[in-house]
């Protein structure tokens, strides 16, 4: 896709075997192939983690950085503010991908959602591997087995994959979100909307994500879903907020109301998990009930979510290239919401904002 708009793209020597590529496979697409070093040499470079969301080899990326150079990936900024500094003193231009805005223009290079894809499809799949039961209604010589029970709390786009990957599997689903709104997407799944007599409003923020509620609002939900819960055999929960810790949505109380054998799986493990008992990278045993704390899902499926995340930050930096050059047009809204380092400044304002820096008077340096 790069190579036929005229870029010379160089590709690390090994970077797609684990996730099913050869080499010779991007030879044949029309990459060169270099050592790691080569590879941080070149104008832009485009990772999957970038220092702030690589806490292992972050640093080691950071000395190869020089200034002037463009980097895109993910990198937490919301959260990991002292490598986004980091990169400022390096003098590197760095786009995060988990800012790109959710607008029409940009949904081709929304790598969050891609990854959320991939990891919705999974903690169903997980949820299945580990219930003692099957998921699927089903008539035998035995007799009948009855239906698993599943409710996916948060209906983003994680939410979504997995209340139609449980459904393809057989399950009675069932679906939560404090936005009213998803309702009719939850029900063209085939599965049911929660209703939990409360007031939900403003519960989006104008970028499409679930915002952050105060505690009152998350207490009184706590109530009214501990019901909810004690009828499932599967609990799947998703809800996260960028930038911030996840919210407690299932208490140890409500763990211990379920069925033993009951399976939770937190996929907002990574931000501290919504249930109370979640460990992020274990599973942990309450009560009979599996709480599992999965962490990274998309690079459990790696080969799918290596080709999403290829056509995402592909598509961005061929949107981000006019007439053969890089140009950072920070007022188109796309460059200005994913940008987060320039010519030696924090520029993004939220990240400046968490970092306590005062905001840059007329936008900081110029692109």
């Amino acid at each position: 896709m790069l190579a036929k708009t005229g870029v010379d793209v160089v590709v690390e020597q090994g970077a797609g075997e684990a996730s099913g590529y050869a080499d010779s496979e991007y030879l044949g697409k029309g990459a060169r192939l270099a050592a790691r070093d080569e590879v941080f040499a070149a104008e832009v470079i485009l990772q999957v983690r970038a220092p702030g969301a690589n806490p292992e080899a972050g640093a080691a990326d950071l000395a190869r950085f020089r200034r002037g150079q463009t980097v895109i990936g993910f990198g937490e900024p919301l959260t990991a503010g002292d490598a986004a500094k980091a990169m400022a003193a390096r003098g590197v231009s760095f786009l995060a991908m988990e800012l790109m805005p959710r607008i029409t223009r940009a949904q081709s290079m929304d790598a969050l959602s891609s990854m959320a894809t991939v990891a919705g499809y999974k903690a169903a799949l997980l949820a299945a591997d580990g219930l003692p039961r099957m998921f699927p209604m089903l008539m035998t010589a035995a007799g009948a087995v009855a239906p698993a029970h599943v409710l996916v709390i948060g209906a983003g786009v994680a939410g979504l994959q997995a209340i139609a990957t449980a459904r393809r599997l057989g399950a009675v689903v069932s679906g939560y979100d404090i936005r009213a709104a998803v309702k009719e997407q939850v029900e063209s799944l085939g599965a049911r909307f929660v209703v939990l007599e409360m007031e939900g409003a403003g519960a989006e923020d104008k970028g499409g994500y679930a915002k952050a509620m105060g505690e009152d609002f998350y207490r009184r939900q706590r109530e009214l879903m501990a019901a909810v819960l004690a009828a499932q055999n599967v609990v799947i929960s998703t809800a996260a907020v960028p930038g911030k810790k996840a919210p407690i949505l299932i208490t140890r109380e409500m763990v211990e109301a379920m069925a033993p054998g009951s399976i939770i799986v937190d996929i907002a493990a990574e931000r501290g998990g919504n249930c109370e008992l979640t460990r992020p990278g274990e599973t942990v045993e309450h009560g009979g009930v599996r709480i599992l704390g999965p962490l990274n899902l998309p690079s459990t499926i790696p080969y799918h979510a290596s080709q999403m995340y290829a056509r995402n930050i592909a598509t961005f930096l061929k949107y981000l290239v006019k007439d053969g050059k890089l140009a950072l047009d920070r007022e188109d809204e796309i460059v200005r919401e994913t940008l987060v380092t320039h010519q030696g400044e924090v520029v993004h304002p939220r990240v400046r904002e968490l970092l306590g820096l005062e905001a840059l008077k007329s936008g900081g340096p110029p692109a």
